[in-house]
C-alpha cells in the first residue's frame, strides 16, 4: 500500500468533485410494489431537480414511466411526499409544475383527473371496486395563504371526468389536517389520521375509523386511538386479514400497536422508534406480511435498519441500514439500502433473511472508494446540564493524503432542521465533500431530535434557541477536548432550523469561527406570521404562544443579537421559499453588514426551502469551502 502524503487538512485534492456532490448522485423515494413490478421517484438533480418515476420488471429492467420532463411532487404542507400510488398496472401521480393529479393507465396513456388551480393532493389510495381514488386535498381557493382547508376527498377513475371542474367531493373534514388514508383490504372501512392546530403531528393525533358506502361517502366514523391527547400516532396499515396495525408513542418510543376485537394490544414492544415525525406524506416503517408478521423499519441508535416483527418480537434482518420500511415483493423483499459506506440503492433479496441481495438501481455509478469514506461514529456528548446529546462524528479520510504532523483538522458543526428531525449514518456526498478534504465533521442530533423517543424530542419544547444551541456548542468542545479537531478552527453550519441554530451559536459563543446558515429562520415571530399552515403554530410548543411570550421570540431570534457576532456569516436563500421568506436572510445581510462583519450573500432564483438545482448545490458548496478555508486562514 501507498504511503500517504502529509498535506495541511482542508487543502487535500477530493475524489468529491463538485458535480458528484451536486448531480451525479440521484435521491429515492417512496417506494412501491405493483405486481411483479416495483416502482419509486428519482429526485434528479442534473435535471433542474425534477422527481421521475421509475418502473422495474424482470423482463424489462428499470426505465422511466412519464413523459420527458414530468415532475412528480406535490406541496401540500410545503413538504409533499405521497405524490402517487401505483395498483393493478395504474399509477396515479400529481404533477408538480401545475397541481394536477393524473391517471396513467395500463396501456401506458397519460390523462387528467383533476386539475383545479389552487388545490393540492396528495396520499392517493385507488379503490378498484368503486373505480374511486381517495386523497388528502389542501385547497386554496379564496382562502388566506396561511389558512388553506385540508380534507380527505374522493376522486372518479371514470373516463370522460371534466378535469377543469371536479376538485373532488369532501368525505372527511372539521380538522385542521389529515393525513394517511387506508382502505381496508374488503374496501369496508377507511382509516385516516387528523390532528388540530397548535399540535403538530409528532405532538397529538387521533386515528379515525370509518365505514365506507358504494359511492365512497363515510358513516360510523369513530376515533380509535389517541382520543385523550398525549400521543402521536404517525401511521396506520392494515394487514392483509383486516386487523389494523398503526404506531404511537404513547410510551415514549413509536411502537406498533394493532386493534383487534375494539381492544388495542402492543405488538413487539422495544425500546426503538418504528416511525419518524411525518414532515412528508407517504414515509412508512411498517408493511404487514400477514396478521402475524410485519416487515418493518426501525431506528436505534439513529440507525434506520430492517426487521421482521413475529411471535410478537423484533428481529434485525440482514439488510443493513434502509431507508423506510422493506416491502415484500416475489417470495422476499425489495428496498432501499441506504448504507454508511455505499450510494444508496433498490435491492431485492430472494427470501426475507436472505444476504444476498441483487441491485435494480444505484444512486451512481461512480462510487467512492472505501478508503476515501469517513463512516459515522455515533457518539454521545455531556451537555454540561447534566444530560447527553447525541451526534455522528465523520473524521477526516482520503485514501492518499494525511494531516501535517502535530496538526489537528478543522471541523464543520452541523445539524438537522426541523427542528423535529434527525440525521441518520447513510452516506451522504455533502459530508464527504468536506471529510475527503480534511475536515472533521460532526451531526448534532441536539435534544429535540426524533429517533430517541418522545422524551428526547420533548426536551425542545419551550427551548429552541436555547438548548439546540447549547448541544451544538458541548459537541463542539467536546471534540475539541478529545483532540478531534482544531479548537481555533471550527465553523458551525445549518439549513432552516438549524440555520438559526447556527447564528445563536456564534452569537451566544466563541467556539465557533465562521457559520453557514442556508434558508434559516432569522427573525421568529416573523416567521410565526409569515410561514405556512402546517407550521403556522408549531412554535407555540417550540417557543412559547404569542404574543404572551414575544420577549422570548425576539430573545431567540438570531437578528437580535447582530451585535455580538463578531465571525464571518454565509447566508443562502431561495427566492421561492414559502417556508422562510427570503425577506429574512436580506434583513440579517443587511444588519451584520451595517456592523461591519463580514457577511456573504447569495440568493438562487427557482429554488424554495431545500435546493433541488445541481447548478445551485454547486455553488453553495464550492463557495461554502473557499469561505471556511479564508476564514481559518488555510492556504495550499
Amino acid at each position: 500500500m501507498q504511503a500517504k502524503a502529509p498535506a495541511r487538512y482542508g487543502t487535500w485534492p477530493s475524489p468529491v468533485g463538485p458535480d458528484l456532490v451536486a448531480g451525479a448522485t440521484v435521491t429515492f423515494a417512496e417506494l412501491a410494489v405493483d405486481g411483479d413490478a416495483v416502482t419509486w421517484l428519482e429526485l434528479r438533480p442534473s435535471e433542474r431537480g425534477r422527481r421521475a418515476l421509475v418502473r422495474w420488471t424482470a423482463a424489462d429492467g428499470a426505465h422511466d414511466v412519464l413523459p420527458e420532463g414530468a415532475d412528480v411532487g406535490t406541496r401540500v404542507h410545503e413538504y409533499g411526499g405521497g405524490a402517487y400510488t401505483a395498483s393493478a398496472g395504474r399509477i396515479i401521480y400529481s404533477e408538480r409544475s401545475d397541481g394536477s393529479v393524473r391517471l396513467v393507465d395500463r396501456n401506458g396513456s397519460v390523462r387528467p383527473l383533476v386539475a383545479v388551480a389552487g388545490c393540492r393532493y396528495t396520499g392517493f389510495v385507488i379503490d378498484p371496486r368503486r373505480e374511486l381514488v381517495f386523497a388528502v386535498r389542501e385547497d386554496h381557493r379564496d382562502r388566506p395563504p396561511t389558512a388553506p382547508e385540508n380534507a380527505i376527498v374522493v376522486l372518479s377513475l371514470a373516463s370522460g371526468v371534466d378535469a377543469g371542474a371536479n376538485a373532488g367531493r369532501v368525505i372527511s373534514g372539521g380538522t385542521d389536517f389529515v393525513l394517511a388514508p387506508e382502505l381496508s383490504p374488503d374496501g369496508t372501512q377507511l382509516a385516516w389520521i387528523a390532528w388540530n392546530h397548535p399540535d403538530m403531528p409528532w405532538d397529538a393525533t387521533h386515528l379515525n375509523v370509518a365505514a365506507v358506502d358504494a359511492h365512497g361517502n363515510l358513516s360510523d366514523v369513530r376515533c380509535v386511538a389517541g382520543s385523550e391527547g398525549g400521543e402521536a400516532i404517525v401511521a396506520a396499515r392494515w394487514t392483509p386479514e383486516g386487523t389494523l396495525l398503526f404506531t404511537s408513542d404513547r410510551t415514549n418510543w413509536w411502537n406498533v400497536y394493532a386493534l383487534r376485537g375494539g381492544h388495542v394490544e402492543a405488538v413487539a414492544p422495544a425500546d426503538v422508534e418504528f416511525a419518524e415525525p411525518p414532515w412528508v406524506f407517504g414515509r412508512r416503517m411498517i408493511a404487514p406480511l400477514d396478521n402475524e408478521r410485519i416487515l418493518c423499519a426501525f431506528i436505534r441508535n439513529g440507525i434506520e435498519l430492517a426487521g421482521l416483527i413475529a411471535g410478537g418480537a423484533l428481529r434485525e434482518l440482514p439488510y443493513g441500514p434502509v431507508d423506510t420500511t422493506p416491502l415484500p415483493f416475489a417470495g422476499g423483499a425489495v428496498f432501499i439500502a441506504s448504507p454508511p459506506d455505499a450510494p444508496a440503492a433498490i435491492c431485492s433479496v430472494a427470501d426475507l433473511d436472505g444476504a444476498a441481495r441483487v441491485v435494480l438501481r444505484a444512486a451512481t455509478s461512480r462510487a467512492l472508494d472505501a478508503a476515501d469514506i469517513s463512516i459515522g461514529e455515533p457518539l454521545t456528548f455531556p451537555t454540561g446540564d447534566g444530560e447527553l446529546v447525541h451526534a455522528f462524528f465523520y473524521p477526516p479520510k482520503n485514501a492518499r493524503f494525511t494531516g501535517l504532523p502535530g496538526e489537528l483538522p478543522p471541523a464543520v458543526v452541523m445539524s438537522h432542521g426541523g427542528p423535529t428531525s434527525m440525521h441518520t449514518s447513510s452516506l451522504s456526498m455533502g459530508i464527504q465533500w468536506w471529510t475527503t478534504r480534511g475536515f472533521a465533521v460532526a451531526h448534532v442530533n441536539y435534544r429535540g431530535s426524533s429517533g430517541f423517543g418522545r422524551a428526547y424530542r420533548g426536551r425542545l419544547a419551550g427551548e429552541w434557541g436555547v438548548i439546540d444551541v447549547l448541544d451544538c456548542i458541548s459537541v463542539a468542545r467536546g471534540l475539541a477536548a478529545d483532540g478531534r479537531c482544531d479548537p481555533a478552527r471550527i465553523a458551525i453550519r445549518g439549513g432552516s432550523a438549524s440555520g438559526m441554530t447556527a447564528l445563536l451559536a456564534v452569537a451566544t459563543s466563541d467556539v465557533f469561527r465562521a457559520a453557514t446558515s442556508l434558508y434559516g429562520v432569522m427573525e421568529l415571530e416573523a416567521l410565526a406570521g409569515e410561514t405556512h399552515k402546517f407550521e403556522a403554530r408549531y412554535t407555540d410548543r417550540l417557543v412559547g404562544p404569542l404574543p404572551e411570550t414575544r420577549e422570548r421570540y425576539r430573545e431567540r431570534s438570531p437578528v437580535t443579537h447582530v451585535a455580538t457576532i463578531d465571525a464571518p456569516v454565509m447566508l443562502f436563500q431561495g427566492l421561492e421559499d414559502r417556508v422562510v421568506p427570503p425577506s429574512q436572510a436580506i434583513a440579517m445581510r443587511d444588519a451584520l453588514a451595517a456592523r461591519g462583519v463580514i457577511v456573504e450573500y447569495e440568493a438562487f432564483a427557482g429554488e424554495g426551502h431545500g435546493f433541488r438545482q445541481a447548478e445551485t448545490i454547486r455553488r453553495v458548496y464550492e463557495r461554502e469551502l473557499a469561505f471556511y478555508l479564508d476564514a481559518f486562514g488555510i492556504t495550499a
